[in-house]
C-alpha cells in the first residue's frame, strides 16, 4: 500500500517526504475519518475494494490527519477521544489490501472547501475517481454539507458511480465510533471488540518509569502514548496480547493512578509481558486488549497488591492457552 499526504496543494510521500507527482488513475475511492476502522467501516471499505476487482480500478481511501473535529472545535481539551492514532489506523490499513491510502492535512483552510469542489479538486481531478463508496450517514465538504444526494448529483456531473452502504447492526444496535467509546469507558473490552472487528489496541513507546513494578516482582514495560487525544478505557487491569519478534506473549496490562503505590499518582498504561525478561526500553508494542479483568483499587498493604497480581496474572495467561 503507498501512502500519500496532501498538504496545502503539495502531495508528499509519507516515507521518505518527498514530493510526488500524482496523476489521476481510474480509481475506486472511499472518503473518512475511519476512528477505530470498526465493522461498519470495513463493510464500506471491503465494498469499495470489490468494486475496484470488479472493474479494473485502483481501490484508493482518502482519510483525514488530524481528526477533522479537533480542528473544527478548537478547544483546548481533546474534542474527540481517537480509537485509533494516525500510525494505529494505517497499520490497519496496510492489512485491507488497499492500493492507495491518500491521508489529507486536515487545517481551517481545508474544512472550508465546499463538496463540490473537493469532489472536483480531489476525488476527481487528482485521483480520477470513476467509483465512490460511502457510508449511509457519511457528510463531507464544509460544515458536512455533502451528502449521498449531493453525491450521486455530482457523480452524473463529473462521471462517477456512487455506492451507499447501509449501518452494520450488532447486538440489536448500529456500530458507530461513538458507541465503541462508550463501551470501553465502561470496561467493556469484549463487546468493543467485537463492533471493531479487532481486539481494540494501544501502541506506544516504552520508557522508564519509576520501577515500581520491579520491586514487588512485577516488572512493567511503561508506555508512552504517541497521541494525548487517544482513547483510554475505564481505569483497571485487562488481559491482553502483545508480539515482539513474531512471538505472541500473555499481558497483564494496568492502565489508572496506582493507587496503593503512589498518593496522587498521574494516569499510566503499564504491560506486564508474562514470562518475558528482555530489554524493551525505546521499541514500540502494539498492545490488544482482550478482557477486563477487575477495576482499579487501593490494597491496604503492598502483601495484598501483590496477591491480587498474582491472581490478575493466571486469567490473562488463560487467553493465550
Amino acid at each position: 500500500m503507498r501512502v500519500v499526504i496532501l498538504q496545502g496543494e503539495k502531495v508528499h510521500d509519507a516515507e521518505t517526504g518527498r514530493l510526488v507527482s500524482l496523476k489521476p488513475e481510474p480509481s475506486a475511492v472511499t472518503v473518512g475519518s475511519f476512528d477505530g476502522l470498526h465493522v461498519g467501516h470495513r463493510k464500506i471499505i471491503g465494498t469499495m475494494i470489490d468494486k475496484a476487482r470488479q472493474d479494473g480500478l485502483r481501490s484508493v481511501v482518502v482519510t483525514f490527519d488530524p481528526h477533522p473535529r479537533l480542528v473544527l472545535e478548537n478547544g483546548s481539551d481533546c474534542q474527540v477521544q481517537l480509537l485509533t492514532t494516525f500510525d494505529e489506523k494505517v497499520a490497519h490499513f496496510r492489512t485491507m489490501q488497499v492500493d492507495l491510502l491518500f491521508v489529507i492535512r486536515f487545517d481551517r483552510e481545508f474544512s472550508r472547501k465546499s463538496s463540490a469542489d473537493f469532489i472536483r479538486d480531489v476525488l476527481v481531478k487528482m485521483l480520477g475517481a470513476r467509483q465512490v463508496t460511502v457510508g449511509y450517514d457519511h457528510g463531507f465538504g464544509s460544515d458536512r454539507s455533502g451528502s449521498g444526494k449531493t453525491l450521486r448529483q455530482l457523480g452524473e456531473e463529473h462521471g462517477f458511480r456512487v455506492e451507499v452502504v447501509g449501518e452494520i447492526i450488532v447486538d440489536g444496535s448500529p456500530v458507530s465510533s461513538t458507541r465503541i467509546r462508550h463501551l470501553l469507558a465502561e470496561g467493556r473490552i469484549r463487546e468493543a471488540n467485537v463492533c471493531l472487528g479487532t481486539p481494540y489496541t494501544i501502541s506506544g513507546k516504552v520508557v522508564k518509569g519509576k520501577r515500581l513494578g520491579h520491586q514487588i516482582g512485577f516488572p512493567t514495560a511503561n508506555i508512552e502514548l504517541p497521541d494525548r487525544c487517544k482513547h483510554l478505557p475505564a481505569h483497571g487491569v485487562y488481559a491482553a496480547r502483545v508480539t515482539i519478534d513474531g512471538r505472541d506473549w500473555p499481558v497483564m496490562m494496568n492502565i489508572g493512578r496506582r493507587p496503593t503505590v503512589e498518593e496522587h499518582g498521574a494516569v499510566t498504561v503499564e504491560a506486564h509481558i508474562v514470562g518475558f525478561s528482555g530489554e524493551l526500553y525505546g521499541a514500540v508494542l502494539v498492545l490488544q486488549l482482550l478482557d477486563f479483568i477487575r477495576p482499579e483499587q487501593r490494597f491496604d498493604s503492598i502483601g495484598e497488591l501483590k496477591a491480587q497480581l498474582q491472581v490478575d496474572q493466571k486469567k490473562a495467561e488463560l487467553y493465550l492457552k
